[in-house]
């Protein structure tokens, strides 16, 4: 492991906390500033075709117009022919004729043999470190889907990769979209800017029902069932808190500037989705961040059907207020500053590859490495605490070498399900 990544200290952490502060745009992340891609058609490739990364692919084909869709990639051929069947209906013309298309574990390796400029990674998150790492070596521009890894080991390596891609001059697009919300955008700028004063408190909540779950078929070999199923195996989704509520903890985190907790704790456990075909993810966690200032972030997440359902932040400061619900369009602020938004809505899965696509065009590719690497982290430090019931530091968090990934991928190798995690029983390392 690269020494300067062994712990990434708090000191330097916070330095480049403060850095990217200082140079933020409207947009929430830092303005990095490289080399122009080639002139001419760009071209891009889409590795992952379910439907997160369909989605992704027709935001950025709509995004420029010399613009063409050449390779696609994924572990079934299934999943290929109907992303493609749908980006050919939805974006008409974009999609190159005879668009290569690639089957395996291995065939990110065969895309990157290809001509392409920007690489779309919509794999499971488990993935993502790996296929960064190579897009990075072979020169190539990546929006990456949130989160960016599933481990601490897999930050790491995907950090490493972000420092040598700002260094190489490519632009690294995260899929954080709120940062892309013109609503939130204004709302964060009134935060900041003292709306409510000194943040006291932050309540989020990503409270939802049961996702989709693929029963297994005749003929899937253990690894292919997993991977059908990735949200339901921390190797590959992360849990919960870690793929889905990482949205809530990454506006938490802006909430805060981006700096970083000092510690997590948590709770929650597994109650109805007990069955066999959720793996062995929790189904509701509870964790509570501390932050300088003795201040604090309750994140609540839940995955359960017949239950309520809210996506919304509650920010408590010492002059008011600010209560946000993207989806639901409300972005207010009470207390001695009454504010809310009454802007122009946006499709923010758009705008980010707009944004993206345009700084590559203006010479000036946007890279958010950092930022996307620092709000996994800190959703996989409230997984640690919640499963092992531990306080767990930022630092501790970081250094951990638990590695979920299993060691070596054979499509038709035996993978038995892990155990569910037990607070008290199972062992931070």
């Amino acid at each position: 492991m690269n020494s300067s990544l062994d712990l990434l200290p708090r000191r330097k952490f916070l330095a480049t906390s403060a850095a990217t502060i200082a140079g933020a745009s409207l947009v929430g992340f830092p303005n990095v500033l490289r080399s122009a891609p080639a002139g001419g058609t760009l071209k891009v490739a889409l590795v992952g075709c379910g439907g997160r990364g369909t989605g992704a692919a027709k935001q950025a084909l709509s995004a420029d117009s010399n613009i063409e869709l050449v390779a696609m990639a994924d572990i079934a051929e299934d999943q290929i022919a109907k992303s493609l069947d749908q980006l050919q209906k939805n974006v008409p013309g974009k999609v190159k004729e005879g668009v290569k298309k690639f089957l395996g574990l291995d065939a990110i390796d065969k895309v990157l043999n290809e001509n392409v400029d920007v690489v779309l990674l919509t794999t499971p998150p488990g993935f993502r470190p790996a296929h960064f790492e190579k897009c990075v070596q072979a020169g190539k521009h990546t929006f990456c889907e949130k989160p960016c890894a599933t481990d601490a080991p897999g930050v790491r390596r995907f950090m490493e990769a972000g420092r040598i891609a700002k260094e190489k001059g490519l632009g690294m697009q995260s899929g954080f979209c709120w940062r892309s919300n013109y609503a939130e955008r204004a709302t964060f700028e009134q935060i900041h800017a003292g709306a409510v004063g000194d943040i006291r408190a932050v309540h989020g909540t990503y409270l939802a029902g049961t996702p989709w779950v693929k029963p297994r078929q005749p003929g899937w070999t253990d690894l292919e069932w997993q991977l059908r199923n990735w949200m339901y195996f921390t190797w590959l989704g992360g849990d919960q808190l870690v793929e889905q509520c990482v949205h809530t903890i990454d506006k938490m985190s802006w909430t805060f500037r981006d700096v970083l907790p000092l510690n997590a704790q948590g709770m929650g456990g597994r109650q109805q989705r007990i069955e066999e075909q959720y793996g062995h993810v929790w189904d509701h966690d509870s964790v509570v961040y501390e932050y300088p200032g003795d201040a604090r972030a309750f994140i609540q997440c839940r995955q359960q059907a017949g239950t309520f359902n809210e996506t919304a932040d509650y920010i408590m400061g010492s002059k008011g207020v600010c209560r946000i619900n993207g989806f639901g369009k409300q972005h207010r602020i009470s207390g001695e500053t009454t504010w809310k938004y009454e802007g122009p809505a946006n499709d923010m899965y758009q705008t980010e590859h707009d944004e993206f696509f345009k700084s590559l065009r203006d010479g000036q590719p946007l890279n958010f490495a950092d930022k996307i690497a620092q709000s996994t982290m800190i959703a996989i430090m409230g997984r640690m605490a919640c499963y092992t019931g531990k306080v767990i530091t930022w630092e501790e968090a970081l250094a951990s070498t638990e590695s979920l990934a299993p060691e070596k991928l054979d499509w038709n190798g035996t993978y038995e399900v892990p155990p569910v995690a037990v607070p008290g029983r199972t062992k931070f390392s």
